[in-house]
C-alpha cells in the first residue's frame, strides 16, 4: 500500500474530482490501508479517444499510484443499450462487431495512461447477457419508475413529451450490477453519470454489501476554451495525435485553463500543481513557460521526452521564427485545370486531408487561414491558378502543412 497517510492520498485523490459521494466513507475505506478496489465502466461507443475521454484514466492511475487496484470495465453488454446520460433522445444501437471493434481501439489506447500490472480488464456482457428472465425481474424489483424518473435527463423528456425507449430505463440498473459484481469500492464517472453511480451504491446497500464511493470528475474544456473536448466541435487533443501536433493544440488552451488541464490531464504531482496554481495567481510564475511545461509534459506522457523536446524545437521553429517544419508530408496533388485554366483548391484541401470538408475549406481561404508559400490566399480565392500550386507549400492554420507534389 501507499507510505503516505489516508489524509495525504484524500488530498491527491480530491485533486480535479468534481464530487466524492460520501468523501468521508472513502477516507474510512483509505484508512484500512487495504488496496482498493476502483471501478471505472466506459462503454465503446466510438473508437478514437482524446484527453478528454482520458480524464477518469488520470484519476484512475492517480490510483494505482498510490497502491489500489483498478477494474476497467469495458460495456459491451449495455453499449447495445446506449447511455441516455446526458440525451434528449434515444441514443442508436451499435451492432456487435462496431462494439468489438471499438472496444479493441480503446484498450489499446487506454493503456497508454493505465498500469496493466494493477489493471483488471472485464467484460459486461460477461454478466449481463447471461442474466435470465428471472434474474432480469429480481434485479429490476430493486428500483422503481418514480426513482428513474429522477434523471434529470429523464425527467426532461418525460416533461417535454420527448420519447423514452423502454430499454434505457435498464441502463443505471445494469451499470449498477456492474458494481455488485466486482464488488467496487469507488466508481469514477463524469458529472452526468452521479445518477448512474448513486444508482451503483442504492443497489449494493439493497444486496447486504457495503455500498460504493461515487467520484465525479468535470468535462474537460477542448482547445477552444469554451466547449467541452469534442472531434465533432474540432477542439479536441488526440491521444494519437502525433507530438507536434499534439505540442502545438496544448500551447493553444486559454490560459486561465492551464491548471484545469493540469490537474486533469498531466502527470504532474498535486503538490507541484497547487505551487503553480498558487504562482499563476500571483503573478510570479509566467503563463507561457507554465504552459509549455505543460505541453511537454503531455506530449511525454503519451510518447516521451524525446519526443516532447523534439515537439518543442517544431513549434518554436514554426512560431518563433515563422519557418515551415522540416519534416512537411507531401501530397501527390491532381493539378489538372477545369475549363477556366484553374484548380478548385477547395477541394484540394480536404483531399490532402488539411480540411475536414469543402465547405471548411472555402471558410478557412474565407478567414485568410489558408497560405501558399507563406502568402494568404485572398477571400473567396476558391480556384487557383495551377502554377501557383505546382511543387507549393500549403499551411493551413498554424500546424497543419502539405509539400504538393
Amino acid at each position: 500500500m501507499s507510505p503516505i497517510t489516508p489524509e495525504e492520498q484524500l488530498h491527491i485523490i480530491r485533486s480535479g474530482a468534481a464530487q466524492i459521494v460520501p468523501e468521508s466513507a472513502l477516507l474510512d475505506k483509505l484508512k484500512r490501508g487495504e488496496p482498493l478496489n476502483i471501478k471505472l465502466g466506459v462503454d465503446p461507443t466510438a473508437p478514437d479517444i482524446h484527453l478528454g475521454h482520458a480524464v477518469p484514466l488520470r484519476k484512475l492511475r492517480q490510483f494505482q499510484d498510490l497502491g489500489h487496484q483498478v477494474t476497467l470495465i469495458i460495456g459491451d453488454g449495455t453499449a447495445l443499450i446506449g447511455d441516455p446520460s446526458g440525451r434528449n433522445s434515444t441514443r442508436p444501437q451499435l451492432s456487435r462487431e462496431q462494439i468489438d471493434a471499438n472496444a479493441q481501439t480503446y484498450v489499446d489506447q487506454a493503456f497508454k495512461v493505465l498500469d496493466p500490472a494493477k489493471t483488471t480488464l472485464r467484460y459486461n456482457s460477461e454478466w449481463i447477457l447471461s442474466l435470465d428472465m428471472e434474474a432480469l425481474l429480481k434485479l429490476l424489483s430493486n428500483f422503481t419508475v418514480a426513482r428513474i424518473l429522477e434523471r434529470d435527463d429523464f425527467r426532461n423528456r418525460y416533461a417535454n413529451s420527448q420519447p423514452i425507449s423502454l430499454h434505457e430505463f435498464l441502463y443505471p440498473v445494469m451499470q449498477a450490477y456492474d458494481s455488485v459484481v466486482i464488488k467496487a469500492d469507488v466508481e469514477l464517472g463524469g458529472t452526468d453519470q452521479l445518477f448512474n453511480l448513486l444508482a451503483g451504491r442504492e443497489l449494493m446497500e439493497k444486496m447486504g454489501m457495503e455500498p460504493q464511493v461515487c467520484l465525479t470528475l468535470p468535462l474537460l474544456e477542448g482547445t477552444d476554451g469554451v466547449k467541452k473536448m469534442s472531434k465533432s466541435y474540432g477542439n479536441y487533443i488526440g491521444l494519437t495525435d502525433e507530438p507536434a501536433d499534439m505540442f502545438g493544440k496544448v500551447m493553444s488552451i486559454p490560459d486561465e485553463l492551464m491548471v484545469k488541464y493540469h490537474r486533469l490531464a498531466s502527470t504532474v504531482p498535486v503538490d507541484e500543481i497547487d505551487a503553480i496554481e498558487a504562482g499563476l495567481a500571483d503573478d510570479t510564475l509566467h503563463p507561457n513557460k507554465v504552459k509549455r511545461a505543460l505541453a511537454r509534459n503531455i506530449v511525454a506522457s503519451y510518447y516521451d521526452e524525446a519526443a516532447a523536446q523534439a515537439a518543442e524545437e517544431q513549434f518554436d521553429l514554426v512560431f518563433k521564427k515563422h519557418e515551415a517544419p522540416a519534416d512537411i508530408p507531401e501530397f501527390a496533388a491532381d493539378l489538372t485545370p477545369n475549363d477556366e485554366g484553374l484548380v478548385y483548391v477547395a477541394k484540394l484541401l480536404h483531399e490532402a486531408g488539411l480540411a475536414p470538408s469543402v465547405g471548411e475549406a472555402r471558410r478557412l481561404i474565407d478567414g485568410g487561414g489558408v497560405k501558399v508559400n507563406g502568402e494568404p490566399l485572398p477571400a473567396k480565392a476558391y480556384n487557383v491558378d495551377p502554377a501557383l500550386l505546382a511543387g507549393a507549400t500549403i499551411q493551413v492554420g498554424k500546424r497543419k502543412f502539405a509539400k504538393l507534389i
